[in-house]
């Protein structure tokens, strides 16, 4: 993706989380349209940047990989000599300007440590000093707002903050052929239902989600897919198991893309708050998604054809030290999830009109049109 250009150089730093990359999308496109002719680089996460692939917004992705906890991590950078040489890769670049959307104290010193003359980011975790220009962070505003807040205060305009995503005319081709091998015609409803979290504690049981899925099977007459990852395979026997009319299955055995493109041809997405949920608002899916622990205020899906079903307690949104805060239910779940119905959930289902064939607009669409 590289490709040299003369003049102005400018990094954004903003790595890790699949959603995180997903809500800086509109921060680079409107930082594209305000330098045009200016060389942009984007510090990603390897496990997490396949989901923008081909982004028109920058002209070079680095790879930032160091061992952590998180599932998405790979070590690339796993010594200190690995993370000298990185830091050295981007001295040599000699970039004239960091934006800083990570709130960490690294993040801030990876890019005091760039030599860029410009650092642009968050007041936060005491690492002003690093910084030439700093911008409060806000807790009562969505994130993608909080990124483009780092624009505004580099006197940047921001004329837009819709989500994008690029899907291949390959991609598109592999649902088209996953739906027909399995029976389900051009034009026939799918519902998509991601019942499943990192952290179990922040998902909707799994029964609830199964029998959400036989009401919308027998209310709307549509086919539904499950999504999940290779450890969410144990689930599937209570899944097929227990359910009337056998569901389309794409848990453990597509990629991220190839899951995308399938997202993209269903008409809902029901799912928790995690990181498919910020896919399927990328690729305009009208979605549902249930908020427990989690703040759907600063988290929550970005997107006009988005609803969120929560209830929120006196400890909402808790600090996710699962279980300090409250006792978990029998089935290990906190109680502000335990307290959404299914009854709930379908009511946000009626508000939207999910079998609308016309639900892009083409003039904020990717390459997915």
């Amino acid at each position: 993706m590289e490709c040299e250009k003369a003049g102005k150089r400018i990094l954004v730093l903003r790595y890790r989380f699949i959603g995180d990359t997903i809500l800086t999308i509109p921060f680079l496109r409107n930082l594209r349209r305000a330098e045009p002719d200016t060389y942009i680089a984007w510090v990603v996460a390897p496990g997490s940047s396949d989901v923008v692939n081909g982004i028109p917004y920058v002209d070079e992705l680095i790879y930032w990989d160091p061992v952590t906890i998180h599932a998405d991590s790979r070590g690339m950078h796993k010594t200190l000599g690995d993370k000298l040489g990185f830091i050295r890769d981007l001295r040599v670049r000699r970039f004239d300007k960091v934006y800083v959307l990570k709130r960490s104290f690294g993040s801030a010193l990876m890019a005091f440590l760039s030599g860029a003359g410009k650092r642009i980011g968050f007041a936060t975790e005491g690492r002003s000093f690093l910084l030439t220009a700093t911008v409060p962070y806000r807790h009562d505003q969505h994130e993608v707002q909080n990124f483009l807040d780092v624009l505004r205060a580099d006197k940047i305009s921001v004329t837009d903050d819709h989500l994008e995503a690029w899907l291949s005319a390959e991609e598109r081709q592999f649902a088209d052929r996953f739906f027909m091998e399995a029976g389900v015609a051009s034009g026939e409803p799918v519902i998509g239902i991601h019942p499943f979290a990192a952290n179990p504690p922040r998902a909707w049981h799994l029964d609830n989600f199964i029998e959400l899925a036989e009401r919308i099977q027998e209310l709307y007459g549509a086919h539904i897919i499950f999504f999940g990852g290779p450890k969410d395979l144990e689930a599937l026997p209570a899944i097929r198991s227990v359910m009337k009319y056998p569901p389309l299955e794409a848990i453990g055995t597509t990629s991220l893309r190839q899951t995308m493109a399938l997202l993209f041809r269903c008409q809902l997405m029901i799912c928790n708050d995690s990181g498919i949920m910020h896919l399927a608002a990328s690729l305009r899916v009208p979605l549902v998604a249930l908020f427990g622990p989690q703040s759907p205020l600063k988290f929550g899906p970005w997107g006009e054809q988005c609803r969120v079903v929560s209830r929120q307690f006196p400890c909402s949104p808790c600090k996710q030290k699962f279980f300090t805060e409250c006792e978990p239910s029998p089935r290990g779940r906190p109680a502000c999830l335990e307290a959404i119905s299914v009854e709930k959930v379908l009511e946000e289902v009626d508000t939207l009109d999910v079998f609308r064939v016309d639900r892009l607009d083409e003039s904020k669409s990717g390459e997915y049109r």
